[in-house]
């Protein structure tokens, strides 16, 4: 795997701006509101990450770190577009992927109530004819869901986007760094948050 880790240092004395403040509280609110309402059938791995963690990683790289060669971000597994929302507001020309139909609905509410230019889709992120590595065994069945790839639908490919956000499902992470390191472009960024240990950034050589 060509993989590199990238120091990611942050700036948690920064003031978030109010703009990101009002997004995360509402959109914290607003999974709470989904949560209840689809309790009786949730959204399959649906698990919020820590969004202002995660939008200091994302000011980082955007921001001054000469990391990124581009500007383009996409968020595998979208949610409810919090994170999505954030890359937009801090500049990214941000796409998000989500496999359930009921999430993209509520993220493009969140999105259209914010004024947020994010486009935000259904389907999968895993490009078509993907197949996991024999060595990862059964730890990506809630990764590899069935959906069509969502690529055709916003008119780019995995090597289009500079920076990608995953928040991998306990046990993924393998195969998130492997979709990433097949499909991504030479010098593109994965960015993924793996709850208590934080946040991991790994360039593709």
């Amino acid at each position: 795997m060509s993989l590199v880790t990238l120091e990611l240092p942050m700036e948690t004395a920064q003031l978030v701006p109010q703009r990101v403040i009002d997004l995360l509280t509402d959109g914290s609110s607003r999974i709470d509101q989904f949560i209840q309402e689809h309790k009786d059938n949730p959204a399959v791995s649906f698990v919020p990450s820590d969004y202002e963690l995660v939008y200091r990683a994302l000011n980082r790289l955007h921001n001054g770190s000469g990391l990124l060669p581009g500007n383009a971000f996409c968020e595998w597994g979208s949610g409810l577009g919090v994170i999505a929302c954030l890359a937009a507001i801090i500049g990214y020309d941000s796409v998000g992927i989500e496999i359930d139909q009921r999430l993209v609905t509520a993220s493009q509410s969140l999105a259209r109530d914010h004024r947020i230019n994010v486009e935000l889709v259904h389907g999968s992120f895993v490009p078509e004819g993907h197949s996991a590595p024999d060595n990862l065994g059964d730890s990506h069945i809630m990764t590899i869901d069935d959906g069509r790839a969502a690529y055709d639908e916003i008119g780019l490919d995995p090597d289009d986007f500079d920076c990608v956000f995953a928040y991998p499902w306990p046990g993924d992470d393998e195969l998130i760094a492997s979709i990433f390191d097949q499909h991504a472009a030479r010098g593109a960024v994965l960015v993924t948050f793996h709850g208590q240990d934080g946040i991991m950034a790994r360039r593709k050589r």
